[in-house]
């Protein structure tokens, strides 16, 4: 009789797997889930405590501290009699720490990993502090750390490159798109169809979508037609109508989609997702995006670039996000061109099966997970 697969623990303290806002943070969470279930493991949400601060307030985050004590401490109690394999937690930083973690694996005599981790030393003073000494405190403790990013990895080289590992983004790729057939615009067949799919909130996302509606703004008149869905919604959407306001005829607002099959949907009848990227991780929507065969043009910041078809393998070139009026050339060179938009779709769908895929998560999740549970001491 075949073994039972072993139980693995998953949490994640910024946003749990079952928080009903969409983000990327909650798909990779799920995610996560469902690699560690490919790779042929067990997993379970081990808790759904919270310890994200956005605010930088040493009050919640001593509340947040306290009650992440009683919980190990509960959780400690609830799982002695019978161990999982190994904990695993996804995303700790300085705004959202893993506090469970490091005190449950000590407590029950498991490994301890964790995936995505990012530590910051300019943290280490102001409001989040003991939020990043927790952090780091709690990385220190970690038999493994999944770095996802070449911009999160230096940041842990301090810790010991036999406790590093690269877990490239990935995404459940989904069967293959529909074949696209482009028709050319300009008066000679339908406008090109272009994709945005981001929250609005203040900050970077803000920026992107600043950006954007500047790069389409300085389109040449002679450029093709296109016109712009925009999915998405949040507190800046008043701030991001009145950016693409002046293009009104040509943009159309649909407001947030929580249904992933919807997305996708849109995604596998669009011709470009243009993205510039701005303070990106590396941008889920990127990954999903072109595992529906649907191309992104992205500015060269080191999130984008990670995850996106490199232009020798046929994808989009990056633009310079420095130079004035870089990407609203890369946004002309690649209206310019729908044939070219579809290798290059065809190209990003390639790309994310060999790298970016789910079972690629699964195998290397499993290659890397697997010696520490069998090393750890009985």
């Amino acid at each position: 009789m075949a073994s039972p697969p072993l139980r693995i623990a998953f949490h994640a303290p910024m946003k749990p797997a079952s928080h009903p806002t969409p983000s990327g943070d909650r798909r990779i969470a799920r995610l996560t889930l469902q690699a560690l279930e490919r790779a042929g493991f067990a997993p379970f949400v081990a808790s759904e405590l919270r310890t994200l601060d956005m605010a930088g307030a040493p009050l919640r985050q001593a509340a947040l501290e306290h009650r992440a004590r009683d919980e190990a401490a509960r959780l400690v109690g609830t799982l002695r009699a019978d161990p999982p394999a190994l904990w695993l937690t996804y995303h700790s930083y300085w705004k959202a720490p893993d506090l469970l973690g490091p005190k449950v694996a000590r407590g029950l005599g498991i490994p301890y990993v964790v995936t995505e981790p990012i530590l910051s030393r300019r943290r280490r003073a102001g409001p989040w502090a003991g939020f990043a000494a927790a952090a780091e405190a709690g990385m220190r403790a970690a038999d493994l750390l999944l770095w996802s990013t070449p911009r999160d990895r230096p940041g842990l080289d301090f810790l010991g490159h036999d406790r590093l590992a690269e877990l490239p983004p990935f995404v459940d790729p989904g069967p293959p798109p529909a074949p696209r057939a482009r028709q050319t615009s300009g008066g000679r067949g339908a406008p090109l169809r272009l994709l945005v799919a981001a929250m609005m909130r203040p900050g970077d996302k803000a920026a992107s979508y600043a950006r954007l509606a500047a790069g389409l703004a300085a389109l040449p008149a002679a450029a093709p037609d296109w016109r712009l869905d925009i999915l998405g919604d949040g507190p800046a959407r008043a701030e991001v109508e009145a950016m693409f306001a002046p293009l009104a005829p040509r943009v159309r607002f649909r407001g947030a989609v929580s249904d992933p099959a919807e997305t996708r949907a849109a995604m596998e009848t669009a011709d470009l997702l243009p993205w510039p990227g701005v303070g990106e991780g590396f941008g889920m929507v990127y990954l999903e995006a072109q595992a529906a065969g649907l191309p992104c043009l992205a500015e060269n910041r080191p999130g984008p670039a990670h995850v996106l078809v490199p232009e020798a393998a046929g994808g989009l070139p990056l633009t310079d996000p420095a130079a004035p009026g870089a990407y609203a050339a890369g946004l002309a060179a690649a209206l310019a061109s729908p044939e070219r938009l579809v290798r290059a779709g065809a190209a990003a769908r390639a790309h994310i099966l060999a790298r970016h895929g789910i079972d690629a998560a699964a195998a290397r999740l499993r290659a890397l997970l697997l010696p520490l549970i069998e090393g750890a001491p009985r």
